[in-house]
């Protein structure tokens, strides 16, 4: 076989493979269940990454008791799993190994059984896209999708302003 055949042959691999992820996470947006979610953000500018938002998603989590004093406090370390419930994420406690966790950080401020999903997500916008500036009072929202595994996808942000909702185009 000559080499430019292999190298074809290696490039439509290679785009197959690529092609192959897309369409799954398309078809995941299309089938598993959407949601907006409260979060908190963080706006890093890192050169070799790009522009991106890190998204700590807010989730109820139902029954959990908040971590006890230890060397990191604010994590709680068993599993979780998410589930879309009553229009809300929230994080079930699981034996498996998830790879997803929930910090009490947000029970000091709000209620006892809201968390904060660790790791967080992250939103990639255009490296022109103006900075992520929430004021006092307002909330950031991001709409996610909850995949059967992993962390939530994050699909589209939008801010809460006096009860009116403000979609953000990056």
């Amino acid at each position: 076989m000559k080499p430019l055949y292999k190298g074809l042959i290696i490039a439509l691999l290679h785009v197959a493979i690529v092609l192959s992820l897309g369409g799954k996470l398309l078809y995941d947006r299309a089938t598993r269940p959407r949601i907006w979610v409260r979060t908190g953000s963080i706006d890093p500018d890192l050169p070799i990454r790009g522009r991106y938002f890190t998204l700590s998603l807010q989730v109820k989590a139902p029954g959990m008791q908040p971590s006890t004093p230890q060397k990191y406090p604010r994590f709680q370390f068993e599993s979780v799993a998410l589930a879309v419930e009553n229009g809300e994420l929230v994080a079930h406690k699981t034996e498996s190994n998830t790879g997803l966790r929930i910090s009490d950080q947000w029970t000091r401020a709000n209620t006892t059984d809201t968390y904060l999903l660790w790791p967080a997500v992250t939103f990639f916008v255009s490296e022109h896209a103006p900075n992520l500036n929430v004021k006092r009072g307002e909330e950031l929202w991001a709409e996610v999708t909850v995949p059967r595994k992993g962390p939530p996808r994050p699909i589209q942000l939008a801010v809460k302003r006096e009860g009116k909702w403000i979609p953000l185009t990056y």
